[in-house]
């Protein structure tokens, strides 16, 4: 595909494997930066689309009640870096709450960036999934997991594939909402329009929402026949599966959940195409 000359002020990064790509970045603007930063030193030119935000739930009291029983679980499953950080901040808005590092039971994450978001918080984990799915941490944690409790915070917006899976290995499964997902207002206009142009290089997704949520602003059909024209990026099998039950086509796809992970996709994906 021939890259068009409308530029959005960016340099190029000549003799860069993403040199002059101009590559759109879903994430929320808090999670974001990370993988900009990454884009850019391959000498791509980030356009930030923020698809999805993060808030608290509208109420707490499961939450902080499962904070205040942590004792009477055995695991607690972080399934992402939002997970871990709403977990968090709520321990400490409780303040008779002692903190997650403190908490008995194990801790196992989907993934090393959400490990790693624990372990930037100081929490000990005790087991990172080797396939990065919420799914493969219930197959390779099955025989620890037969009658044991499980503690499993997670958004208002996901489906029941893991609590479903950890069950079928034999645990009780106690699901609560850590945070909610929400769809923006409006996005930046101009970029938008450069999308649907397909005036861009790649476009990331790095969840399912965050494909459902540009779906609300681009029409199903117009943005899989997007994906005929401008490669899509996702982030892990589930984000995958997700767009290609929808109908887009996924032609680069990052095991690898790390920013690190994604921009070397991407950049080899470029690179076969010479």
């Amino acid at each position: 595909m021939a890259e068009p000359e409308k530029s959005f002020g960016g340099e190029k990064h000549l003799g860069e494997p993403l040199a002059g790509k101009r590559i759109v970045v879903t994430r929320a603007p808090e999670q974001a930066q990370e993988l900009v930063d990454a884009l850019e030193n391959l000498g791509a030119e980030v356009l930030l689309m923020p698809t999805v935000s993060f808030a608290p739930p509208e109420d707490s009291s499961e939450l902080d009640a499962a904070m205040k029983n942590k004792k009477d679980f055995d695991w607690i499953l972080f399934t992402s870096q939002n997970a871990v950080r709403f977990v968090f901040l709520r321990a400490c808005e409780l303040s008779h709450v002692q903190p997650v590092q403190a908490l008995r039971p194990k801790v196992a994450a989907v993934g090393w960036a959400t490990a790693q978001a624990a372990k930037n918080l100081d929490l000990r984990v005790d087991y990172v999934a080797q396939t990065h799915t919420g799914e493969s941490l219930a197959a390779e944690l099955r025989e620890q997991l037969v009658g044991k409790r499980v503690l499993l915070p997670r958004s208002d917006r996901v489906d029941d594939r893991l609590p479903d899976a950890l069950r079928e290995a034999g645990a009780q499964v106690k699901e609560v909402v850590a945070y909610r997902t929400l769809r923006p207002a409006s996005l930046d206009p101009e970029i938008l329009g450069a999308l649907r142009k397909a005036e861009v290089a790649a476009i990331v997704f790095a969840s399912p929402s965050a494909y459902h949520n540009l779906a609300a602003f681009v029409p199903a059909a117009e943005l899989n026949a997007l994906s005929e024209r401008v490669p899509f990026a996702a982030i892990g099998s589930t984000t995958t599966r997700t767009l290609r039950e929808a109908g887009a086509r996924v032609a680069i796809e990052a095991n690898d959940s790390s920013s690190a992970g994604l921009a070397d996709a991407i950049a080899k994906y470029y690179q076969r195409q010479k």
